[in-house]
C-alpha cells in the first residue's frame, strides 16, 4: 500500500513524500513455514516411531525364523548320524 503525505516547506512550494509499505506476504510466509514446522514435528513423533516398531518387529520375526532354522537344521544333523 502507497500512502501518499505532502508538507509545505514554503508558502506556495510542496513536498510529496511517497512511503512504500508491504503488502502482507511476510505475513503470509510466516503462516507457511509455522504449518510446515508443524506439520514436520507431527512427523517426527508420530510417524517415525511407528515406522521404528515395525522395523524392530520384522527384526525380530527374522531373528525367530533364524533360530528355528539352525535348530531344524541340528535336529536333521543328529539324526543323520
Amino acid at each position: 500500500m502507497t500512502d501518499y503525505r505532502t508538507t509545505d516547506a514554503e508558502p506556495g512550494t510542496h513536498t510529496t513524500i511517497i512511503e512504500k509499505r508491504g503488502g502482507g506476504g511476510t505475513i503470509i510466509l510466516a503462516i507457511v513455514l509455522l504449518a510446515a514446522v508443524i506439520v514436520g514435528a507431527w512427523y517426527l513423533f508420530t510417524v517415525a516411531p511407528a515406522q521404528t516398531a515395525k522395523d524392530k518387529a520384522i527384526t525380530g520375526a527374522a531373528t525367530s525364523v533364524s533360530h528355528t532354522a539352525d535348530k531344524v537344521g541340528d535336529a536333521v544333523d543328529s539324526n543323520s548320524k
